[in-house]
């Protein structure tokens, strides 16, 4: 019998499910609406399903993965725990003082983001360390014993422990961390050192508060997950994908919940660099559009771009991340009219309930998905292979309702939407293309998401790109991303010196720790063989942002550290335009990346030619801007044959998205099954 890997994004309108055979290389997909009151249990119903249908044996799952939006929805929408923070005496408002930078300068009205721990749960102690790790003032006991007491009484769900200094000698935090676990035992609880060993003292704690205020809500999810999962049968342990592209255990989730803000775009950007490597394409623009967002990400030579930090409900979350932007901008995106009557599109939802007009659940406003529903590019009839039964009727009766608050004409409304909701996605591949110095007309636009392909070949063409690709399984990379994630665990701490001999010792004594950290984080997830990578960030004296420079191996001589700096001067004239070899240069971070590499699932069995022309399913009325409304053809993808060639306007159709080609492209279907747009 063949080893299944299952892979499942959970997505705010759809949840995606994958299972791949190692031995027969068998694919096979399943698609359940999202149940937003209890994520885990569509998530459990969907892998029972998939695995009956397809008479997969529950003891045959070698591996499951979990991509969930739970932290960053949480986040997003102020529904964290109530939390309580244990600081030194004097920093108690540092989450509020922030960094006094407005967001937008020129908008005063900007209201400021309300802290996960409020004023009133945020507790002064007397302690203090130096910069340099040395004691300044010792932690009393008492004190941490007196502010456990106090915040009992404002029923808090998590406490954050963040002392100044901390990174660079954390004992009384962890004493702290004792004393409080003795007092409170059933309190989540965290240290800013264990979340997040760096200097900058306002994005620690907000990193370590955030991270607090998440831990119950990701303990009771992954509880109720991992309970379900092995309830169904299933002995292996499951996943979870990281923010880093990286799959870990739920007891890791559980600890440092702010490594999952992009866990189910991540599988999308990961399965994206998996079919670069296998077209020979390795610049690449990801455009994954689903249901309620739109996350782009931008891959040159097959590698992701990557950050160290984002902001989440607006305060910064220092962790190792994929660079993926997202916008509110997917098929439930609501159109609406503003104050002074033009019309906006999102960011706003219908999400899976009530969901869009079409759908035939109770929605009643326009979004993007009635709008596609109204102009023929998307089915009347069904989606999901024919199990969604779709209500065009409602889909025109929404649109209606908009153009008539516009005083236009329904088409031309619903036309107005996907202008608008086009717009605001190509702003999106602006941000991580053209804002960082890239063009967008070097790389194709890798399509997917349920909603991707029927918009990619707009958004291209507006861009001045050429070139879309629309993978296998659109409406499924994100889930089929996730069978190729390698277990990973990102480890960091700052050691605050110039870049000289005298300072060997320490910076070498700073890689030993974190090799340990490493090493007992391996031990935990279960693994025993890993890469360690390394790396460490530099700056000029003076400089206030750092470059990250790999390193060949942990210990740090002489000779490679005069390598490491004409290194750095390198990739600082590269990234900004000019070095200063005569200015010192500062090691900021020290950082390690361990990763245990898994056996990636096949790629999935190349597409058989089918004979006569039994791939156009119908042919209908469909409006593009360029020609208005024009008989299109519509193919079923799964019957499209190999090397089949055409030129648009066509409608491509499958179980989980829609293509859209527009007039006077042209597309290829190659023999491993990808969709390859060329746009004039």
């Amino acid at each position: 019998m063949s080893k299944y890997f299952v892979g499942i994004d959970t997505g705010g309108t759809f949840t995606d499910l994958v299972a791949a055979g190692l031995n027969n290389a068998r694919y096979c997909y399943y698609k359940v609406p999202t149940t937003t009151g209890d994520p885990a249990r569509g998530i459990l119903d969907g892998i029972a399903e998939l695995l009956d249908q397809n008479k997969i044996a529950r003891e045959d799952v070698a591996f499951l993965v979990l991509g969930t939006t739970l932290a960053t929805n949480a986040v997003l929408e102020g529904k964290w725990a109530r939390t309580g923070l244990i600081t030194t005496a004097g920093f108690r408002d540092v989450l509020e003082l922030a960094r006094q930078r407005r967001p937008h300068y020129f908008n005063l009205d900007i209201p400021k983001p309300m802290p996960p721990a409020p004023r009133d749960c945020r507790l002064e102690v007397n302690e203090r360390v130096a910069h340099d790790g040395s004691v300044v003032t010792p932690l009393l006991d008492a004190d941490v014993r007196r502010a456990a007491e106090m915040l009992k009484t404002k029923n808090v769900e998590a406490v954050a422990i963040c002392f100044m200094h901390a990174y660079a000698n954390a004992e009384h935090e962890e004493r702290a961390r004792k004393l409080v676990q003795i007092l409170w035992p059933e309190i989540y609880l965290c240290t800013s050192s264990e979340v997040l060993g760096e200097f900058r003292e306002f994005e620690r704690f907000s990193t370590a508060t955030v991270n607090a205020s998440l831990m119950p809500i990701m303990d009771a999810y992954m509880q109720r997950f991992e309970q379900g999962v092995a309830e169904l049968g299933i002995h292996s342990v499951p996943r979870v994908m990281q923010s880093n592209g990286g799959a870990v255990s739920p007891g890791a989730v559980r600890k440092l919940p702010v490594n999952t803000f992009f866990s189910g775009p991540a599988g999308g950007v990961i399965g994206s660099v998996g079919l670069a490597r296998q077209l020979k394409s390795l610049n690449l623009i990801t455009f994954d559009m689903g249901g309620t967002s739109t996350d782009v990400c931008l891959i040159r030579d097959g590698e992701p771009a990557k950050k160290s930090e984002r902001q989440m409900g607006g305060f910064p979350v220092r962790t190792r991340t994929l660079d993926i932007h997202t916008i509110g901008a997917g098929g439930g995106s609501i159109a609406w009219i503003d104050a002074g009557g033009l019309m906006k599109v999102g960011p706003q939802s219908a999400g899976a309930y009530p969901g869009p007009a079409a759908y035939g659940r109770g929605g009643t406003k326009a979004t993007v998905t009635d709008a596609n529903v109204v102009l023929g590019r998307l089915s009347p009839k069904s989606l999901l292979g024919g199990r969604m039964a779709m209500h065009p009727d409602k889909a025109r009766a929404a649109i209606d309702a908009l153009a008539k608050s516009l005083n236009v004409d329904a088409i031309k409304a619903a036309a107005g939407v996907i202008e608008i909701i086009n717009v605001n996605m190509m702003g999106a591949v602006r941000v991580i293309s053209v804002e960082q110095g890239e063009d967008p007309r070097d790389f194709t636009l890798v399509a997917f998401g349920g909603a991707g392909p029927l918009h990619a070949a707009d958004v291209a063409r507006n861009m001045g790109m050429r070139k879309v690709l629309v993978p296998p399984r659109p409406g499924l990379l994100s889930a089929i991303g996730l069978l190729h994630a390698d277990v990973r665990g990102d480890f960091s701490l700052t050691r605050l010196l110039r870049a000289e001999a005298a300072n060997l010792k320490t910076f070498n004594a700073g890689f030993a720790d974190l090799k340990k950290r490493g090493a007992e984080w391996l031990r935990g997830e279960g693994e025993q063989r890993a890469k360690f990578e390394w790396f460490v960030d530099l700056r000029y004296f003076g400089q206030n942002f750092e470059l990250i420079m790999p390193l060949a191996q942990e210990r740090l001589s002489a000779q490679t550290l005069a390598r490491l700096i004409g290194a750095f001067h390198k990739r600082h004239k590269a990234f900004y335009g000019y070095d200063m070899p005569k200015q010192s240069v500062e090691i900021v971070n020290l950082r390690l990346v361990v990763t245990a590499a898994r056996k990636a699932p096949p790629l999935a069995k190349a597409v058989k030619n089918i004979k006569l022309n039994q791939w156009l399913t119908e042919k209908r009325q469909v409006w593009f801007p360029e020609t208005g409304f024009v008989q299109t053809p519509v193919f079923e993808r799964d019957r499209l044959p190999t090397n089949w060639r055409a030129k648009g306007p066509a409608i491509i159709e499958q179980m989980d998205a829609t293509t859209v080609v527009p007039p006077q492209a042209a597309i290829h279907h190659d023999a491993l099954g990808y969709l390859h747009l060329s746009l004039k």
